[in-house]
């Protein structure tokens, strides 16, 4: 069957509306004959007349007083489709957008950003979900609107990816803890017991290969799958957390903060998003939001 010319919905909702070939014409800039021979493939197209003579005009059939109301919406809802969408309106936004963070991220840009949306767009729900690992499938099948993180190999090519901060790993212990008093030396560091932070487990990474490289190693003693996590254990005990400074702001309250005595490479906090998303506007909007609070809320 062949796929119909949808150009002719129209010609047709111009045709009913009008009741007359040559007013038709003039209103879509074509010739007289021209419309009577589009006329003529929408009767084609139908089966049916649809206009027919009646002493010096024409007068619709049955069939076209049935189309008109249907044709006249399809065609105002088709021309909706192509228009550019409507301005954004955030005071009547109403979504739900998903942010998939890194551990530490909510607790510590959470609060800004919550208040933000609420100013702005009292309607938007903010849904944040764990990292558990860093595949961008989510991103892509739109389960997740937006994520925080690290680009690295598991980062889909396509992703769009924007910097939002550089942090470094600082030391923390509880007050009073001997690491709180006097110059923190590598010697001194390594020789305290720590807490690793691993989403796989593993109990070696960045700091014990600067350590390794003075010949030094400290002893993990417990690995958790966050920050928040090892911060708690840090507050409670002896033990010693190193965790980003930025991403942990709020939740170092109360506790002792150090520079490594170790060179430690900075990572970039990135923003990532699909491109589908790219030209959303309340999406733009969000992206944003999340940008100006991190840019707004420096390290302690």
């Amino acid at each position: 069957m062949p796929r119909p010319d949808l150009n002719l919905l129209v010609t047709l909702d111009v045709l009913l509306a009008e009741g007359s070939v040559a007013r038709a014409a003039k209103r879509l800039h074509l010739s007289p004959s021209a419309m009577s021979r589009a006329l003529a493939r929408v009767r084609a197209a139908t089966g049916d007349p649809l206009l027919v003579r009646a002493g010096r005009g024409l007068v619709p059939t049955p069939r076209a007083l049935e189309l008109r109301d249907r044709v006249s919406e399809l065609v105002r809802d088709g021309a909706a489709v192509l228009r550019p969408a409507d301005a954004l309106n955030l005071q009547h936004l109403v979504r739900t957008f998903t942010l998939r963070t890194s551990d530490g991220f909510v607790e510590n840009f959470g609060p800004g950003l919550i208040a933000r949306a609420a100013a702005e767009a009292p309607g938007v729900r903010l849904r944040f979900v764990p990292k558990a690992d860093k595949d961008s499938a989510s991103l892509r099948d739109g389960t997740v609107d937006l994520e925080t993180g690290v680009v690295g190999p598991a980062t889909g090519p396509e992703v769009r990816a924007h910097a939002l901060f550089q942090d470094r790993f600082v030391g923390v212990v509880r007050t009073g803890h001997p690491l709180a008093r006097g110059k923190v030396t590598a010697a001194r560091y390594a020789a305290g017991r720590h807490i690793g932070v691993s989403r796989r487990g593993q109990d070696h990474g960045p700091i014990d290969a600067a350590l390794t490289l003075l010949g030094l190693e400290r002893e993990v003693v417990a690995v958790v799958g966050g920050f928040s996590a090892a911060l708690a254990l840090a507050r409670a005990s002896e033990l010693i957390a190193s965790v980003p400074e930025r991403h942990t702001g709020n939740l170092r309250t109360g506790m002792h903060s150090f520079a490594l005595p170790v060179a430690v490479p900075a990572i970039t906090v990135s923003l990532l998003w699909h491109p589908r998303a790219d030209a959303d506007p309340a999406h733009r909007w969000l992206r944003g939001c999340v940008r100006d609070v991190c840019a707004e809320q420096r390290a302690p």
